[in-house]
């Protein structure tokens, strides 16, 4: 008797502290479908995930979107793999059957967040319980539907941005006019070379060079003491130029997906934005010593250009989001939206400077919280988060830093510590972008749960309501 007790006495205790492996069902149920059936699904759903990755998507949210769709379908267990240029799919219906696999090369990324918010809706309907066949229409339908806007309007809306960037430091209007000028060369100028299909490193490098040119011939006239060009900061001229030719660059897009585990595309997508960031410093750099060859000496601002007053950083920002929106084909309810943002994040920032808080900290700051407030939005007006908080946050760009850092470069006497002087612009610039990376990936990893908690609630009231 004493035996029994003790044996169950060990039994017991085993059973708390190790899994019985008899408890583990030995086979898997695997959905008995027809294959057809099956390359139809996959079909389906890569070619969503495909279409939202090259839209701007992330990783993270492209690879739910296959799996959600899949699983509506009938398939679970669904293996995704995404990458910078190319997505698969693999599904295995049973040991004794060979596994379905599709891949897809995603050519082409260019943001399209019209486009992407009806992929989004089309999601939803399929997991509300559209039917397949009725499914692969409506996705055909959202797959041949055109951008937007038309070229002339996305010119003219990077044009507009520059503006914005203008307006942001209370800038004159001369200064204004001629920063929407040369922001209008550059985005013709790049519109050409993407007709010609030039790559878009040689892009970024021949719009710095025509901001620059323009900013060059400004301040020969403003030397030869035409009373019009006098006082003309070339310096903003050529900060607006950089915010427009960054402002497309996906800094939210490649944190968000180093977060989420995807090294590769985080690493496709970082390499890809230094790329296009060294094409705008190399055609700055060169309409700079060109300048200084021919004898045109641009001034080197000896502080950094602080913003202007805060209803003019508001106008500003409001402008700037409203035509990052415009360009990256945004409708009406993510243009509002990413103006409402904008403002936040720009008021958080400049509140968090008068505080003494570094630069860096400030963007991160106002980044967090507009991607924070962006991702609760999103799920209430039905727009795509990362719409939004890319237009909200690229007021806080550092165009001026950059320009001051190469000016110095440039006007070097070749020595460390000049080197250093005109370096240290370059470092504060590196410091705000690293920012609002973070700020924005932050408020992201931060609103997710909480959104999900709310759908949660909104579901289960919906049900109590019946």
């Amino acid at each position: 008797m004493a035996t029994e007790r003790r044996s169950r006495l060990l039994d017991s205790m085993r059973r708390v502290i190790r899994t019985d492996p008899a408890q583990v069902a030995l086979t898997e149920a695997y959905t008995v479908m027809n294959e057809t059936v099956v390359v139809k699904i996959l079909d389906l759903a890569l070619r969503i995930g495909e279409a939202m990755f090259a839209t701007g998507a992330s990783a993270h949210d492209v690879t739910f979107a296959i799996i959600r769709v899949a699983k509506v379908y009938g398939l679970s267990g669904v293996h995704v793999d995404v990458n910078f240029n190319a997505i698969s799919v693999s599904y295995h219906r049973g040991e004794e059957d060979w596994p379905t696999t599709m891949i897809r090369v995603v050519r082409a990324a260019s943001p399209d967040h019209a486009k992407l918010q009806r992929l989004q809706a089309l999601v939803v309907d399929i997991t509300d319980g559209m039917d397949l066949d009725e499914a692969r229409l409506a996705f055909r339908v959202i797959r041949r539907t055109p951008f937007l806007y038309r070229p002339i309007v996305v010119i003219i809306a990077r044009a507009l941005l520059a503006v914005g960037v203008a307006i942001l430091y209370d800038a004159s209007p001369l200064i204004i006019l001629l920063s929407f000028l040369a922001a209008l060369g550059a985005a013709f100028t790049q519109a050409g070379l993407a007709r010609l299909q030039v790559p878009l490193f040689f892009s970024q490098i021949a719009g710095g060079f025509v901001i620059t040119a323009v900013t060059t011939v400004v301040s020969a006239l403003g030397a030869a003491g035409i009373p019009l060009f006098t006082d003309v900061q070339p310096s903003i001229i050529v900060a607006s130029g950089i915010v427009l030719m960054l402002s497309g660059l996906t800094v939210v897009g490649a944190a968000q997906d180093a977060i989420d585990g995807f090294a590769l595309t985080a690493g496709g997508r970082i390499l890809d934005l230094t790329m296009q960031t060294l094409g705008v410093v190399l055609g700055i750099l060169i309409g700079l010593e060109l300048a200084r060859l021919v004898g045109v000496s641009i001034p080197l601002p000896t502080d950094a250009i602080p913003f202007g007053s805060m209803l003019a950083q508001i106008a500003g920002a409001i402008i700037i989001a409203v035509a990052v929106a415009l360009f990256n084909g945004a409708g009406l309810r993510i243009i509002l939206v990413s103006a409402v943002l904008s403002t936040i994040a720009i008021v958080a920032y400049s509140l968090t400077l008068t505080l003494g808080v570094h630069a860096g900290a400030a963007s991160a700051i106002g980044a967090l919280l507009a991607s924070f407030i962006g991702i609760l939005t999103a799920r209430g007006v039905h727009v795509p988060s990362v719409a939004v908080t890319t237009a909200a946050i690229v007021p806080l760009v550092p165009g001026t830093a950059v320009f001051r850092g190469l000016l110095g470069v440039v006007h070097s006497d070749g020595t460390a510590e000049g080197m250093l002087d005109g370096v240290a612009p370059l470092v504060l610039a590196g410091s705000i972008g690293i920012g609002l990376a973070a700020g924005a990936s932050l408020g992201l990893y931060l609103g997710t749960p909480l959104r999900a908690t709310l759908a949660g609630v909104s579901k289960s009231r919906a049900r109590l309501r019946r």
